[in-house]
Protein backbone atom coordinates (compact mmCIF):
# COMPACT_ATOMS: atom_id res chain seq x y z
CA UNK A 1 0.00 0.00 0.00
CA UNK A 2 1.24 3.77 -0.28
CA UNK A 3 0.85 5.62 2.39
CA UNK A 4 1.33 9.92 1.29
CA UNK A 5 4.07 11.48 3.61
CA UNK A 6 2.57 14.99 4.02
CA UNK A 7 5.88 16.98 4.30
CA UNK A 8 5.79 19.59 6.16
CA UNK A 9 8.37 22.70 6.80
CA UNK A 10 11.69 21.47 8.02
CA UNK A 11 12.03 21.69 11.95
CA UNK A 12 8.14 22.61 12.53
CA UNK A 13 7.19 22.27 15.87
CA UNK A 14 4.07 20.55 17.29
CA UNK A 15 3.01 19.61 21.23
CA UNK A 16 0.23 17.46 22.65
CA UNK A 17 0.16 17.87 26.38
CA UNK A 18 -2.11 15.48 28.31
CA UNK A 19 -3.44 16.95 31.39
CA UNK A 20 -5.49 15.76 34.34
CA UNK A 21 -8.61 17.01 35.62
CA UNK A 22 -8.00 16.62 40.06
CA UNK A 23 -11.12 17.01 42.52
CA UNK A 24 -9.73 19.83 45.00
CA UNK A 25 -11.31 18.11 47.81
CA UNK A 26 -10.26 14.58 47.23
CA UNK A 27 -7.20 14.92 45.14
CA UNK A 28 -8.66 12.32 42.93
CA UNK A 29 -9.15 12.20 39.16
CA UNK A 30 -12.40 13.32 38.07
CA UNK A 31 -14.46 12.86 34.98
CA UNK A 32 -15.29 16.84 33.56
CA UNK A 33 -13.32 16.61 30.03
CA UNK A 34 -17.16 16.77 28.30
CA UNK A 35 -18.31 19.32 30.24
CA UNK A 36 -15.38 21.65 30.33
CA UNK A 37 -14.67 21.04 26.45
CA UNK A 38 -18.56 21.82 25.91
CA UNK A 39 -18.00 25.52 27.57
CA UNK A 40 -14.82 26.92 25.65
CA UNK A 41 -15.51 25.23 22.43
CA UNK A 42 -15.93 28.21 19.88
CA UNK A 43 -19.52 29.52 18.87
CA UNK A 44 -20.74 27.25 15.55
CA UNK A 45 -17.74 25.14 16.37
CA UNK A 46 -18.04 21.41 16.65
CA UNK A 47 -15.22 21.03 19.22
CA UNK A 48 -12.05 23.04 20.43
CA UNK A 49 -9.82 23.45 17.75
CA UNK A 50 -6.54 23.07 20.34
CA UNK A 51 -8.47 21.18 23.33
CA UNK A 52 -9.10 17.68 22.73
CA UNK A 53 -10.78 14.49 24.35
CA UNK A 54 -8.57 11.72 25.43
CA UNK A 55 -9.46 7.92 26.33
CA UNK A 56 -10.59 9.23 30.00
CA UNK A 57 -13.09 11.77 30.72
CA UNK A 58 -10.83 12.90 33.55
CA UNK A 59 -8.00 14.16 30.75
CA UNK A 60 -8.00 16.69 28.31
CA UNK A 61 -5.32 16.98 25.71
CA UNK A 62 -4.12 20.49 24.99
CA UNK A 63 -2.44 20.94 21.37
CA UNK A 64 -0.55 23.52 19.48
CA UNK A 65 -0.83 24.94 15.95
CA UNK A 66 2.06 24.27 13.74
CA UNK A 67 4.94 26.61 15.43
CA UNK A 68 8.09 27.56 14.05
CA UNK A 69 9.93 27.86 17.82
CA UNK A 70 9.74 26.40 20.87
CA UNK A 71 8.88 29.75 22.59
CA UNK A 72 5.35 29.95 20.08
CA UNK A 73 4.30 26.51 20.70
CA UNK A 74 5.01 27.23 24.95
CA UNK A 75 2.64 30.39 24.58
CA UNK A 76 0.15 28.31 22.44
CA UNK A 77 -0.33 26.18 25.01
CA UNK A 78 -0.08 28.29 27.80
CA UNK A 79 -3.28 30.20 26.02
CA UNK A 80 -5.19 27.28 26.03
CA UNK A 81 -4.14 25.60 29.53
CA UNK A 82 -5.99 29.01 30.76
CA UNK A 83 -8.72 28.68 29.08
CA UNK A 84 -9.12 25.60 30.61
CA UNK A 85 -7.84 25.80 33.61
CA UNK A 86 -10.68 28.69 34.90
CA UNK A 87 -13.35 26.15 33.44
CA UNK A 88 -11.82 23.86 35.34
CA UNK A 89 -11.87 26.01 38.33
CA UNK A 90 -15.34 26.87 38.21
CA UNK A 91 -15.83 23.37 38.68
CA UNK A 92 -13.77 22.69 41.92
CA UNK A 93 -11.39 20.96 39.90
CA UNK A 94 -7.89 21.45 39.43
CA UNK A 95 -5.31 20.84 36.30
CA UNK A 96 -1.62 19.12 36.63
CA UNK A 97 0.36 16.39 35.08
CA UNK A 98 2.51 13.88 35.78
CA UNK A 99 3.06 10.32 33.77
CA UNK A 100 0.20 8.57 36.38
CA UNK A 101 -1.55 9.86 39.03
CA UNK A 102 0.02 8.95 42.21
CA UNK A 103 -3.34 7.60 44.12
CA UNK A 104 -6.64 7.37 41.70
CA UNK A 105 -7.35 4.09 40.85
CA UNK A 106 -7.62 3.47 37.24
CA UNK A 107 -10.82 1.11 37.93
CA UNK A 108 -12.75 4.17 38.76
CA UNK A 109 -12.61 5.98 35.57
CA UNK A 110 -15.12 6.96 33.26
CA UNK A 111 -14.29 6.47 29.39
CA UNK A 112 -14.49 9.24 27.15
CA UNK A 113 -17.68 9.07 25.03
CA UNK A 114 -16.07 9.03 21.52
CA UNK A 115 -16.39 5.75 19.54
CA UNK A 116 -12.75 5.25 18.71
CA UNK A 117 -12.03 5.32 22.01
CA UNK A 118 -15.18 2.61 23.03
CA UNK A 119 -13.63 0.41 20.36
CA UNK A 120 -10.33 0.81 21.53
CA UNK A 121 -11.39 -0.58 24.98
CA UNK A 122 -13.94 -3.03 23.96
CA UNK A 123 -10.97 -4.51 21.46
CA UNK A 124 -8.11 -4.54 24.09
CA UNK A 125 -10.19 -5.18 27.09
CA UNK A 126 -8.22 -4.63 30.52
CA UNK A 127 -4.90 -3.48 28.51
CA UNK A 128 -7.22 -0.73 27.49
CA UNK A 129 -8.35 0.00 30.85
CA UNK A 130 -6.06 0.92 32.64
CA UNK A 131 -4.42 3.32 30.33
CA UNK A 132 -4.60 6.08 33.15
CA UNK A 133 -1.51 7.27 32.06
CA UNK A 134 -0.19 10.62 30.89
CA UNK A 135 2.37 12.09 27.85
CA UNK A 136 3.98 14.73 26.32
CA UNK A 137 4.52 14.16 22.45
CA UNK A 138 6.12 16.48 20.34
CA UNK A 139 6.38 16.38 16.42
CA UNK A 140 9.18 18.07 14.43
CA UNK A 141 8.80 18.35 10.63
CA UNK A 142 10.36 17.34 8.12
CA UNK A 143 10.31 17.28 4.37
CA UNK A 144 10.29 14.15 2.52
CA UNK A 145 9.56 10.62 3.93
CA UNK A 146 12.78 9.26 2.58
CA UNK A 147 14.08 11.14 5.50
CA UNK A 148 11.36 10.07 7.87
CA UNK A 149 12.34 6.36 8.66
CA UNK A 150 16.51 7.49 9.15
CA UNK A 151 15.58 9.95 11.36
CA UNK A 152 13.39 7.58 13.90
CA UNK A 153 16.26 5.07 13.59
CA UNK A 154 18.22 8.07 15.04
CA UNK A 155 16.62 9.04 17.53
CA UNK A 156 15.94 5.56 19.65
CA UNK A 157 19.73 5.76 20.44
CA UNK A 158 17.97 9.13 23.01
CA UNK A 159 15.15 7.17 24.21
CA UNK A 160 16.49 6.93 27.34
CA UNK A 161 18.01 10.83 27.51
CA UNK A 162 14.19 11.77 26.88
CA UNK A 163 12.56 9.05 29.72
CA UNK A 164 14.88 9.93 32.14
CA UNK A 165 14.64 13.62 31.75
CA UNK A 166 11.05 13.36 31.75
CA UNK A 167 10.43 10.65 34.17
CA UNK A 168 7.60 11.67 36.26
CA UNK A 169 5.05 8.51 37.08
CA UNK A 170 6.90 6.44 40.54
CA UNK A 171 3.51 6.27 42.19
CA UNK A 172 0.31 3.86 41.08
CA UNK A 173 -2.80 3.53 42.70
CA UNK A 174 -1.19 4.91 46.12
CA UNK A 175 1.85 2.66 46.30
CA UNK A 176 5.70 3.50 44.90
CA UNK A 177 6.42 1.22 41.92
CA UNK A 178 10.29 1.03 42.78
CA UNK A 179 10.40 2.67 39.00
CA UNK A 180 10.78 6.43 37.72
CA UNK A 181 8.53 5.84 34.81
CA UNK A 182 5.93 3.11 35.89
CA UNK A 183 4.28 4.89 32.84
CA UNK A 184 6.52 3.48 30.33
CA UNK A 185 6.25 0.31 31.41
CA UNK A 186 2.76 0.26 31.09
CA UNK A 187 1.90 1.81 27.69
CA UNK A 188 4.09 -1.19 26.54
CA UNK A 189 1.55 -3.16 27.38
CA UNK A 190 -0.44 -2.18 24.12
CA UNK A 191 0.34 -4.65 20.99
CA UNK A 192 1.85 -1.62 19.01
CA UNK A 193 2.93 0.61 21.45
CA UNK A 194 7.10 0.59 22.70
CA UNK A 195 10.46 0.95 20.46
CA UNK A 196 9.75 1.24 16.86
CA UNK A 197 11.40 -1.36 14.91
CA UNK A 198 13.92 -0.88 12.93
CA UNK A 199 13.21 -0.16 9.30
CA UNK A 200 15.39 0.42 5.97
CA UNK A 201 13.44 2.82 4.21
CA UNK A 202 9.55 4.13 3.72
CA UNK A 203 8.77 1.40 1.62
CA UNK A 204 9.45 -0.97 4.11
CA UNK A 205 7.36 1.09 6.65
CA UNK A 206 4.30 0.90 4.20
CA UNK A 207 4.86 -2.70 3.75
CA UNK A 208 4.59 -2.89 7.43
CA UNK A 209 1.33 -0.89 7.86
CA UNK A 210 0.03 -3.13 4.86
CA UNK A 211 0.21 -6.24 6.99
CA UNK A 212 -0.77 -4.84 9.92
CA UNK A 213 -3.75 -3.02 8.33
CA UNK A 214 -5.01 -6.52 6.38
CA UNK A 215 -4.72 -9.15 9.52
CA UNK A 216 -6.91 -6.93 10.66
CA UNK A 217 -4.28 -5.71 13.65
CA UNK A 218 -4.88 -2.12 13.28
CA UNK A 219 -7.60 -0.03 11.41
CA UNK A 220 -4.91 2.69 10.48
CA UNK A 221 -0.95 3.78 11.04
CA UNK A 222 -2.45 5.71 13.43
CA UNK A 223 -2.76 3.04 15.75
CA UNK A 224 1.22 2.09 15.50
CA UNK A 225 1.72 3.84 19.13
CA UNK A 226 5.61 3.56 18.98
CA UNK A 227 7.76 5.79 21.20
CA UNK A 228 9.28 7.42 18.02
CA UNK A 229 7.58 7.08 14.90
CA UNK A 230 6.49 8.79 11.33
CA UNK A 231 3.45 10.74 10.91
CA UNK A 232 2.66 10.63 7.23
CA UNK A 233 -0.82 13.08 7.87
CA UNK A 234 1.27 16.11 9.39
CA UNK A 235 4.58 15.44 7.91
CA UNK A 236 6.50 14.59 11.26
CA UNK A 237 8.19 12.42 12.93
CA UNK A 238 6.56 12.02 16.56
CA UNK A 239 8.22 11.51 19.75
CA UNK A 240 6.02 9.86 22.40
CA UNK A 241 8.41 8.33 24.74
CA UNK A 242 8.24 11.40 27.42
CA UNK A 243 6.59 11.21 30.75
CA UNK A 244 3.87 13.95 31.06
CA UNK A 245 5.34 17.29 32.25
CA UNK A 246 3.88 18.74 35.10
CA UNK A 247 5.49 22.62 34.33
CA UNK A 248 5.84 24.42 30.68
CA UNK A 249 9.47 24.84 31.36
CA UNK A 250 9.68 21.22 31.20
CA UNK A 251 7.85 20.74 28.27
CA UNK A 252 9.97 23.43 26.45
CA UNK A 253 12.81 21.65 27.25
CA UNK A 254 12.25 18.68 25.74
CA UNK A 255 10.46 20.59 22.82
CA UNK A 256 13.60 21.95 22.13
CA UNK A 257 15.85 18.98 22.61
CA UNK A 258 13.23 17.27 20.26
CA UNK A 259 13.46 19.82 17.84
CA UNK A 260 17.34 19.97 17.57
CA UNK A 261 18.13 16.78 17.25
CA UNK A 262 15.99 16.22 14.22
CA UNK A 263 17.19 19.40 12.44
CA UNK A 264 20.54 17.97 12.90
CA UNK A 265 20.07 14.30 11.55
CA UNK A 266 17.80 16.44 8.71
CA UNK A 267 21.43 18.17 8.21
CA UNK A 268 23.20 15.49 8.61
CA UNK A 269 21.22 13.81 5.54
CA UNK A 270 21.78 16.61 3.54
CA UNK A 271 25.11 16.62 3.69
CA UNK A 272 25.35 12.52 2.52
CA UNK A 273 25.60 10.89 5.94
CA UNK A 274 24.34 7.86 6.95
CA UNK A 275 22.24 7.90 9.95
CA UNK A 276 23.36 5.32 13.41
CA UNK A 277 20.94 2.69 13.66
CA UNK A 278 21.96 0.91 17.45
CA UNK A 279 21.33 -2.27 18.30
CA UNK A 280 17.65 -3.49 19.41
CA UNK A 281 19.34 -5.23 22.18
CA UNK A 282 20.89 -1.71 23.67
CA UNK A 283 17.69 0.39 23.04
CA UNK A 284 15.53 -2.30 25.14
CA UNK A 285 18.30 -2.06 27.95
CA UNK A 286 18.88 1.52 28.18
CA UNK A 287 14.94 2.27 27.68
CA UNK A 288 14.51 -0.40 30.80
CA UNK A 289 17.12 1.63 32.58
CA UNK A 290 15.79 5.08 32.35
CA UNK A 291 12.36 3.74 33.26
CA UNK A 292 13.98 1.92 36.43
CA UNK A 293 16.19 4.60 37.81
CA UNK A 294 15.85 7.63 35.76
CA UNK A 295 18.69 10.30 36.08
CA UNK A 296 20.29 7.80 38.39
CA UNK A 297 21.09 5.52 35.33
CA UNK A 298 23.92 4.21 33.54
CA UNK A 299 23.27 3.44 29.63
CA UNK A 300 25.28 1.56 27.24
CA UNK A 301 26.36 3.54 24.70
CA UNK A 302 27.90 0.82 22.28
CA UNK A 303 27.52 -2.63 21.26
CA UNK A 304 31.04 -3.09 23.29
CA UNK A 305 28.86 -2.46 26.38
CA UNK A 306 30.55 0.59 27.23
CA UNK A 307 28.21 2.37 29.98
CA UNK A 308 27.79 6.03 30.87
CA UNK A 309 25.53 7.88 33.25
CA UNK A 310 23.08 9.38 31.88
CA UNK A 311 22.65 12.45 33.56
CA UNK A 312 25.91 12.97 32.05
CA UNK A 313 24.70 11.93 28.55
CA UNK A 314 22.40 14.75 28.50
CA UNK A 315 24.87 17.31 29.71
CA UNK A 316 26.84 16.20 26.99
CA UNK A 317 23.89 16.13 23.94
CA UNK A 318 22.83 19.63 25.36
CA UNK A 319 26.53 20.95 24.95
CA UNK A 320 26.37 19.16 21.58
CA UNK A 321 23.13 21.03 20.59
CA UNK A 322 23.62 24.47 21.24
CA UNK A 323 24.69 25.78 17.78
CA UNK A 324 21.65 23.91 16.51
CA UNK A 325 19.50 25.67 18.88
CA UNK A 326 20.75 29.07 18.55
CA UNK A 327 20.06 28.47 14.53
CA UNK A 328 16.72 27.42 15.61
CA UNK A 329 16.03 30.41 17.84
CA UNK A 330 15.75 27.66 21.11
CA UNK A 331 18.66 28.43 23.44
CA UNK A 332 16.96 29.49 26.36
CA UNK A 333 14.81 26.15 26.72
CA UNK A 334 17.12 23.89 25.71
CA UNK A 335 19.10 25.78 28.76
CA UNK A 336 16.22 24.36 30.63
CA UNK A 337 17.47 20.72 30.49
CA UNK A 338 20.16 21.76 32.65
CA UNK A 339 17.57 23.31 34.94
CA UNK A 340 15.45 20.14 35.48
CA UNK A 341 19.24 18.13 35.70
CA UNK A 342 20.19 20.75 38.78
CA UNK A 343 16.37 20.61 40.89
CA UNK A 344 15.68 16.65 39.76
CA UNK A 345 12.83 15.49 37.29
CA UNK A 346 9.32 15.47 38.29
CA UNK A 347 9.56 11.61 40.15
CA UNK A 348 12.05 12.71 42.27
CA UNK A 349 10.19 15.73 43.06
CA UNK A 350 7.15 13.72 43.58
CA UNK A 351 9.05 10.94 46.14
CA UNK A 352 11.14 14.10 48.26
CA UNK A 353 7.13 15.59 48.92
CA UNK A 354 6.16 12.52 49.63
CA UNK A 355 8.88 11.22 52.11
CA UNK A 356 8.67 14.59 53.83
CA UNK A 357 4.57 13.93 54.68
CA UNK A 358 5.31 10.58 56.04
CA UNK A 359 4.21 8.99 52.33
CA UNK A 360 1.11 11.00 52.16
CA UNK A 361 0.38 11.00 48.46
CA UNK A 362 -1.67 13.54 48.56
CA UNK A 363 0.98 15.78 49.10
CA UNK A 364 2.26 14.80 46.04
CA UNK A 365 -1.15 15.21 44.39
CA UNK A 366 -0.94 19.34 45.75
CA UNK A 367 2.63 19.86 44.92
CA UNK A 368 1.70 18.84 41.44
CA UNK A 369 -1.59 21.54 41.14
CA UNK A 370 1.36 24.09 42.03
CA UNK A 371 3.91 23.02 40.10
CA UNK A 372 1.73 23.17 37.01
CA UNK A 373 0.42 26.80 37.91
CA UNK A 374 4.08 28.31 39.53
CA UNK A 375 6.48 26.65 36.90
CA UNK A 376 9.44 24.40 37.33
CA UNK A 377 10.76 24.86 40.92
CA UNK A 378 13.84 27.06 41.87
CA UNK A 379 15.45 24.04 44.17
CA UNK A 380 14.83 20.54 44.66
CA UNK A 381 15.96 17.32 45.74
CA UNK A 382 18.19 16.94 42.23
CA UNK A 383 19.61 13.06 42.93
CA UNK A 384 17.76 12.60 46.40
CA UNK A 385 15.62 10.48 47.53
CA UNK A 386 17.23 7.50 45.38
CA UNK A 387 14.43 5.34 45.59
CA UNK A 388 11.31 4.55 47.05
CA UNK A 389 9.28 5.77 49.63
CA UNK A 390 7.75 4.06 52.65
CA UNK A 391 3.81 3.09 51.13
CA UNK A 392 0.83 1.08 52.86
CA UNK A 393 1.83 -2.41 53.13
CA UNK A 394 0.24 -3.77 50.77
CA UNK A 395 2.09 -2.01 48.24
CA UNK A 396 4.89 -4.66 48.35
CA UNK A 397 2.98 -7.85 49.03
CA UNK A 398 3.01 -7.42 52.93
CA UNK A 399 5.91 -5.57 52.71
CA UNK A 400 6.82 -1.53 52.92
CA UNK A 401 7.83 -0.34 49.47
Amino acid sequence: MEIPFRSSERASLGVEWELQLVDLQTRQLTAGAVEILHEIRPEGAEEHPKAKHELLQSTIEIITGVCSTVAQAKADLAGTLAEVQAAAERRGLGVMCAGTHPITDWQTQEISPKERYLQLVEKMQWLARRLQIFGVHVHVGVRAPEKAIPIVNALTQYVPHFLALSASSPFWVGCDTGLASARSKVFEGMPTAGLPYQLSGWDRFEEYMETLISTHAIESVREVWWDIRPHPDFGTVELRICDGLPTLDEVGAVAALSQCLVEQFDTQLDRGYTLPVPASWVLQENKWRAARYGLDADIVVDEKGTVQPVRQAITDLVEELEPTARRLGCEAELADVERVLAVGASYQRQRAVAAAHDGDLTAVVDSLLAELRDGLPTSGPAGLPPGPVPGPAQCAGGHTA
